[in-house]
């Protein structure tokens, strides 16, 4: 059975920066990721990623070897994100615009991807049906 996983811009982050603790649980686990099926990105992960010193053109060139597939968020996980957001706020969350965490979960937990990430905390609180691979879950 193929298995897709949404990779969070933290992993893209670890794997393009120095060469760290981080950086090495994170190239060990999208290598099993490609092993067991697809890597997914979606608009919000890319657009986090802009941040770097990179252009777009080095950096899809810098992660040309892992095949990435890009995926539009549907509508569906967008109104999802909105929900979970609310939930946020009504907990004493103090953004006002929806966080991009919201999306980035909303998008795998529709479209039953896994989500590679470090950053667990609030993809467990607002989607507990989410399978998440973090270093607490796959060390």
């Amino acid at each position: 059975m193929t298995i897709s996983t949404l990779v969070d811009s933290n992993i893209f982050i670890d794997i393009l920066g120095p060469d760290t603790a981080e950086r090495q649980w994170s190239l060990k686990s999208l290598k099993q990721c490609v092993i067991d099926g697809d890597l997914v990105t979606n608009v919000v992960i890319w657009s986090d990623l802009a941040a770097s010193p990179l252009s777009e053109e080095q950096l899809t060139s810098a992660l040309s070897w892992l095949d990435v597939k890009r995926e539009a968020v549907p509508f569906e996980a967008a109104f999802r994100a909105g929900k979970a957001h609310r939930l946020y706020r009504r907990a004493g969350g103090q953004r006002e615009r929806i966080l991009p965490d919201f999306l980035v979960g909303a998008h795998a937990d529709w479209r039953r991807h896994r989500l590679l990430t470090r950053d667990a905390f609030r993809y467990r609180s607002y989607f507990p049906s989410l399978d998440l691979i973090t270093p607490e879950t796959h060390p």
